[in-house]
């Protein structure tokens, strides 16, 4: 089964960045988790540019492929990243990862754009969250 990991901006930054909030895993060592799961090929991917985010989730709605997604910022305020995420409903699923708990911290990281159209959020588990987004998908299938 092929997935696509799909982070977005400042993602990149893994592992240097605040780690006491992110962590100090890094996107390597999301692939190496996600390399672990029998049966799975997960692509996983990292841009700040919203318009390739947005060109791949079409990507995605082209191929029928599922998708893991951390829009990191984007989550707040990209309304074309929701609309292009709500093209998957029906096509792929899509859940939505977060590496810490939006909802503890700062308000305006409290409200998603992208959950409502999401087949499901899990946040605050750092890199184990993109682990249990695969083990639905895999379950899935």
């Amino acid at each position: 089964m092929r997935i696509l990991v799909l982070n977005g901006p400042n993602l990149g930054r893994l592992g240097t960045r605040e780690p006491e909030i992110y962590g100090s895993a890094s996107l390597e060592d999301v692939q190496r988790l996600l390399d672990g799961y029998s049966g799975l090929e997960a692509d996983v991917r990292q841009t700040d540019s919203e318009t390739e985010l947005i060109s791949w989730i079409h990507e995605a709605v082209d191929a029928r492929t599922p998708v893991i997604l951390n829009p990191a910022a984007f989550t707040h305020y990209s309304y074309a990243l929701r609309d292009a995420c709500a093209m998957l409903q029906g096509v792929a699923p899509l859940i939505e990862v977060h590496l810490s708990n939006p909802h503890a911290r700062e308000t305006f990281r409290h409200n998603s754009v992208i959950s409502g159209v999401a087949k499901g959020v899990i946040a605050g588990f750092g890199i184990r969250g993109y682990g249990l987004a695969a083990e639905s998908l895999r379950s899935e299938a």
